[in-house]
């Protein structure tokens, strides 16, 4: 079978039988297709480890960077894998290779003061819908897909709770803090006044359609100009403000864990981190040596 039908038929498998995420489906056409490009349409069968280590070396070269450079070995493996699997090819030729070691870097966190400059009222025409959006991913630590999928089923003001989808079609629920209940029950109050009532989607956009992730960043740089907030915040400052300003607070890792979707522990342990000061608060409490007569 040539390379080029093989990637079709996985990519239709992913997204018809699977049912992974869009998102998911568009990173491995991408990452496949380029690797289709650097080899040409060739027999599956006759691709070697050595080409495929070639692809990699050749876009690390390029500049591409290391959790990038993962991400396309997974989409191999993952290819190579369903092509053992259906019989398109004898071998998984990727299976042992080993993928780049990725930093540990974070992501800064934006102070608190700099969330309440975000929260502050603008003359925006959507500002009940930006207050509401920029509550619930802030107070509820939501990824920017998350807060862009959500609908109005999704919602349980009765219970304070949300149902959030998060990566792989996992679901969890969330609770909606007394802050964000107040903001998201104005601008519900509203959409239920204005929007068609066959739309399902929570936050829509002027059009009355579902608001995508783009216009949710965008609208987020735009109320950081308009309020004199750090212009560099992002949906996902704010979810790592989010964590980081709970562990700061005093809260439980695990619970941390829960609330924002990790399946691993150790991810969560890569999105929060406990400052300078508050380390040595710490050790004025706890260490002996640090007590003072």
């Amino acid at each position: 079978m040539q390379l080029s039908k093989a990637i079709g038929k996985y990519l239709r498998q992913l997204r018809d039988i699977r049912l992974v995420s869009p998102h998911t489906v568009v990173a491995y056409r991408r990452d496949l297709k380029h690797f289709l490009m650097y080899l040409g349409d060739m027999p599956l069968c006759d691709i070697s480890r050595s080409r495929a280590q070639d692809w990699l070396v050749a876009s690390h070269a390029s500049g591409l960077a290391p959790a990038s450079l993962a991400r396309r070995l997974s989409a191999l493996r993952s290819f190579l894998d369903t092509a053992v699997r259906m019989n398109w090819c004898p071998e998984n030729i990727a299976a042992g290779i080993t993928p780049p070691k990725q930093s540990k870097r974070l992501p800064r966190t934006l102070p608190p003061e700099q969330t309440a400059l975000l929260l502050q009222s603008t003359s925006a025409i959507s500002e009940s819908r930006d207050l509401a959006l920029l509550a619930v991913m802030y107070g509820c630590g939501l990824r920017v897909s998350e807060v862009a999928g959500l609908n109005l089923v999704d919602i349980d003001m009765g219970e304070a709770e949300m149902r959030v989808r998060g990566k792989g079609g996992k679901e969890r629920v969330s609770p909606v803090p007394d802050g964000v209940y107040t903001l998201l029950s104005n601008y519900l109050d509203l959409r239920m006044g204005h929007a068609d009532v066959s739309q399902e989607a929570l936050f829509l956009n002027r059009s009355g359609g579902r608001l995508s992730a783009r216009s949710i960043q965008r609208m987020l740089k735009k109320r950081a100009l308009a309020t004199g907030a750090d212009v560099s915040v992002t949906p996902h400052r704010l979810r790592h403000s989010f964590a980081t300003h709970l562990l700061a607070g005093g809260v439980d890792l695990r619970a941390i864990q829960e609330l924002l979707g990790h399946a691993s522990l150790s991810t969560t342990e890569r999105y929060t981190h406990l400052d300078t000061n508050k380390l040595t608060d710490i050790y004025d409490h706890a260490h002996p040596r640090a007590r003072k007569r």
